[in-house]
């Protein structure tokens, strides 16, 4: 007897021993089991070498480094861009999903520490005592020496704990890809805050151009009533024609036709200026035409790698390429086993009153470790699916580059070629309005005929359309050239930009940023940008591109000052009572009369003042 209690004691003492020996080889089987098979990674192809110039073109300093108060030099101008920072709805859009993307690095970071919940419940259950459980029930007894009540009561206080140990760094990388795309959402919105510098400029000189055309189409009509008034004499003389009169009149009806869409187009052009600054349609006040000298604006190209920390849609772009690599190892590490801890204290009774007694306490732990062993084609599926969506970011990085840099490379070329393209128009428009002048001498003299006049007066008038926008398009390549090379991101020249302002209400932004200073603005708390590790291998070398600014233009002459002051941006504009301030319609049938104006002298009615 005593030689069988000792060998079942040995037994019991090898029996622990073996079952640890056991579950580890069983764990590390289903290590090996579940990690085999996993579908190799497909690699992207290399792009192409960034060149060193832009086609020949490098320069020691870079225009995006200039503000856009010191680029445009144009007081009227930069209001309108603070305007539209402090109050375009696509803007306030985009702020909004940087918050969203803020948030899912908050959720992605709770994800891999244990969650604790407490709780209370309370029920109670009544057996059949015809059962072997509620047989046995009858026969108990509590602590205190009395039976459980039927029906039985339960009450319970429990705290409970789930932790999902992050093994293999699937739910730290998930949190890495979260704060990329968090910083991609940042750098998307700079993005968009360069091309709405851009487009409320383009807009802007279009205004300008528009309004100088209103002004040579005046001046023809002008004229072309003068020639209509001599054509009417001559033929009262009987040295002309009715052909000759019906010939002028039909010219002035077609300018004063052109004139009337030339006006409708200002409308257009002038509300989605004001759409581009969240207001509701309203005069637009900006610069005469003649004052423009952004053209004498001198662009410095820097050298093409600067372009990757200039431009702010390559730096997004590298922000998703690095969150798609993240997102590939957390979907790999669904191949292995995952292991969940889950536990529990509290206190359980039938009966309130005994809820905390000592022998209420309860306890429990439990760890689960579990892998994918046959059936892994989700798994499979998921993670092909991640390495696609890696080589696409891949692919659209390199394509981003590639664009950028064709987007400088074109741009800079409209501007030189636009540039000559002026001064040789200029010098057309000064042999038409030559032209134009000996036509109308020889015409009123009844030395030519009026089908001179008429070709004359009409190529002078298409010259002229021509060169504005000729120059117009020149002006529109500078501004594009300077957002293609990053610029419009830094409203000063010392370095503040849109997210120093973004907190600040709309109408202290003139006060902030006045026309010729830089003051500095404190960061807003909540835009600081959390790095994840291994920060400095995602982001390119920081590069030093020069800061001095670009020769100062001549000074603007001085315009009226433009009204800044706006509601809090949780209101948004106010809807006006009425359209244009008038409520009867804005469009009228009318029938111009044969004439407007009596004759003026030619001299003062064809030449620009000054």
């Amino acid at each position: 007897m005593n030689r069988q209690s000792n060998a079942s004691s040995c037994c019991s003492r090898v029996k622990p021993k073996q079952h640890l020996i056991a579950s580890a080889i069983a764990s590390a089987m289903l290590m090996v089991l579940s990690g085999c098979a996993i579908p190799q990674l497909c690699c992207p192809q290399p792009g192409p070498a960034m060149p060193g110039d832009f086609n020949g073109k490098s320069d020691a300093e870079n225009s995006a480094q200039v503000g856009i108060d010191n680029f445009f030099n144009d007081p009227v101008l930069t209001q309108l861009i603070y305007e539209g920072l402090a109050s375009n709805q696509e803007l306030k859009i985009r702020n909004q999903e940087v918050q969203v993307a803020r948030n899912e690095i908050l959720a992605r970071r709770g994800a891999y520490l244990p969650f604790v919940s407490v709780g209370a419940r309370g029920g109670f259950d009544r057996t059949s005592r015809y059962t072997p459980l509620g047989a046995a029930e009858d026969q108990l007894t509590y602590p205190g020496g009395g039976r459980f009540p039927d029906p039985l009561g339960n009450v319970g206080l429990t705290a409970n704990l789930f932790w999902q140990v992050d093994i293999w760094r699937q739910l730290r990388n998930a949190r890495d890809s979260a704060t990329n795309r968090y910083i991609e959402a940042v750098e998307a919105r700079d993005y968009f805050v360069t091309r709405l510098v851009a487009e409320i400029a383009e807009n802007y000189y279009e205004l300008a151009a528009l309004d100088k055309r209103l002004v040579f189409l005046d001046q023809t009509i002008g004229i072309q009533e003068q020639s209509l008034e001599v054509a009417k004499a001559q033929k009262e003389a009987a040295r002309g024609t009715e052909l000759g009169v019906q010939r002028f009149l039909a010219e002035v009806r077609k300018n004063q036709s052109q004139r009337l869409i030339v006006k409708q187009r200002i409308i257009e052009v002038e509300n989605r200026i004001n759409f581009l600054a969240g207001r509701y349609p309203q005069p637009v006040q900006r610069a005469n035409w003649d004052f423009i000298t952004l053209d004498s604006q001198i662009l410095h190209v820097g050298v093409p790698a600067q372009l990757l920390q200039n431009r702010r849609d390559i730096r997004a772009a590298e922000r998703e390429l690095a969150a798609s690599g993240l997102d590939v190892l957390v979907a790999r590490a669904d191949f292995y086993p995952r292991l969940d801890i889950t536990a529990g204290v509290g206190f359980e009774a039938f009966n309130p009153r005994y809820l905390f007694d000592p022998g209420a306490f309860i306890a429990n732990a439990a760890g689960d470790l579990v892998a994918p062993l046959i059936n892994k084609k989700a798994i499979r599926a998921q993670y092909q699916s991640a390495n696609a969506r890696q080589l696409q970011a891949a692919y659209d990085y390199q394509r981003t580059v590639i664009n950028a840099f064709t987007e400088v490379v074109n741009r800079m070329a409209k501007v030189e070629n636009y540039r000559q393209s002026v001064q040789i128009k200029q010098g057309q428009v000064t042999a038409l309005e030559e032209s134009v002048n000996v036509a109308t001498n020889l015409f009123q003299n009844a030395r030519a005929e009026y089908v001179d006049v008429l070709l004359s007066q009409r190529d002078l008038l298409e010259a002229r359309t021509a060169l504005i926008e000729t120059k117009q398009q020149q002006l529109s390549a500078i501004v594009n050239a300077y957002q293609a090379l990053g610029g419009g991101y830094l409203l000063t020249s010392g370095g503040t930009t849109y997210a120093d302002i973004r907190c600040l209400p709309p109408e202290m932004l003139p006060m902030m940023l006045p026309i010729g200073e830089e003051t500095p603005v404190p960061v807003p708390a909540d835009e600081s940008l959390p790095v994840p590790p291994g920060d400095d291998a995602l982001m390119p070398a920081p590069l030093d591109p020069a800061t001095a600014p670009a020769p100062v233009a001549p000074p603007t002459p001085a315009t009226p000052s433009v009204d800044m002051s706006l509601l809090p941006p949780a209101t948004g504009p106010v809807m006006p009572t009425s359209f244009n301030q008038q409520r009867q319609p804005l469009i009228r049938l009318q029938t111009p009369p044969e004439t407007t104006n009596p004759p003026q002298a030619f001299e003062n009615s064809l030449r620009a003042p000054g």
